[in-house]
């Protein structure tokens, strides 16, 4: 029969230092495992950053004019454009913006245009306006003929108003027929028949 003591006299085995708590810091293995994390520096250039802006007002340091759209430093935009309130960025909501701007600015120009030539072929079929004047020996007329008196004969027969500094009249010293001109546009110009009542032509 084996002595109880025998059990202390078992010789040492593998299993038994895999199951031993101590076993873990010497495992090969398990010290591949713990790796200090690695930090990957890459060298870039430096970035000159811009904005795409719309100005607000006439900026003489980028030589640039109100409505402008214009590329500028970012750094220029956020410490003197932005602060200031002389320009804004130009996001796609504000290039909507200034579209459709656009747009009712071109309508309304040639809205303008069209009524300033349906007024000039008024004006040109009309006939010819008749400015009383007295006259004198011969074919000559007292007095002058102003643009102001060719805007009085229009307002009176055709209850138009015209901008006096628009008439050309040509200088005017005897009876007959004469040429005005009217700049109802800048693209649109009436000449306009005149004589005066004591000489029908």
């Amino acid at each position: 029969m084996a002595s109880p003591s025998c059990a202390s006299t078992l010789p040492w085995t593998a299993a038994a230092a895999a199951s031993s708590p101590s076993s873990a810091f010497s495992s090969p293995s398990r010290l591949q495992t713990r790796r200090a994390p690695s930090l990957v520096i890459v060298a870039q250039g430096r970035v000159k950053k811009y904005r795409q802006v719309i100005l607000k007002d006439d900026i003489d340091e980028i030589s640039g004019k109100k409505g402008d759209t214009m590329k500028v430093r970012a750094g220029f935009y956020r410490n003197f454009l932005l602060p200031k309130g002389k320009a804004t960025l130009l996001t796609p909501d504000v290039l909507k913006e200034m579209q459709v701007e656009q747009e009712r600015i071109e309508a309304e120009k040639k809205r303008v245009k069209e009524e300033a030539q349906q007024l000039a072929r008024v004006f040109e079929t009309i006939g010819a306006f008749k400015v009383p004047r007295k006259g004198g020996k011969g074919k000559q007329i007292f007095g002058s003929v102003t643009a102001q008196d060719l805007v009085d004969i229009i307002k009176s027969q055709l209850n138009r108003d015209v901008d006096k500094r628009l008439v050309e009249v040509p200088e005017i010293r005897e009876v007959g027929e004469y040429v005005a001109e009217i700049k109802l546009h800048p693209d649109v110009t009436a000449k306009v028949p005149r004589h005066d009542p004591t000489c029908i032509v």
